[in-house]
């Protein structure tokens, strides 16, 4: 946000731009972006649909809710797994960002752990659900 203001406001005032805030921005929204996935999917907090809750039995919601950890869980391993190998082409090319050539593989890198995290947080829920991922199990 800082550097996002800092960049408009050089633009406009001095008119001259913060160099490679185009890049540093991108890098860092993959940073907050895949680092919060595995707190947004531990507490919950991802966009769901809930409108049939009301009329599903408690026990078909429980297993909705397992169906979807289980879902995530593999697709995020897939996402992680392809994201590793990504990490080696990029690694291998040696490719950086085009004005500060900054290496692209770690990110790319660090993507690929913290999916793999996400993955196993939603593995600890399909084996430890807490109440507000799974209305079928009672807070206590």
């Amino acid at each position: 946000m800082w550097l996002t203001l800092f960049d408009v406001a050089g633009r406009k005032v001095l008119s001259a731009s913060v160099p490679g805030s185009l890049e540093l921005t991108e890098l860092l929204m993959v940073v907050v972006i895949f680092a919060g996935l595995p707190l947004v999917s531990l507490h919950g907090e991802h966009v769901v649909f809930d409108s049939l809750d009301r009329v599903l039995p408690r026990a078909v919601r429980r297993l909705q809710g397992l169906a979807v950890d289980l879902l995530c869980a593999a697709a995020l391993f897939a996402l992680a797994w392809l994201l590793w190998e990504k990490g080696g082409q990029i690694a291998a090319y040696g490719d950086t960002t085009a004005q500060l050539k900054i290496p692209q593989a770690p990110f790319v890198y660090g993507m690929a752990v913290l999916c793999t995290i996400t993955a196993l947080v939603h593995l600890r829920l399909l084996f430890t659900p807490v109440a507000h991922h799974h209305p079928g199990i009672e807070s206590g």
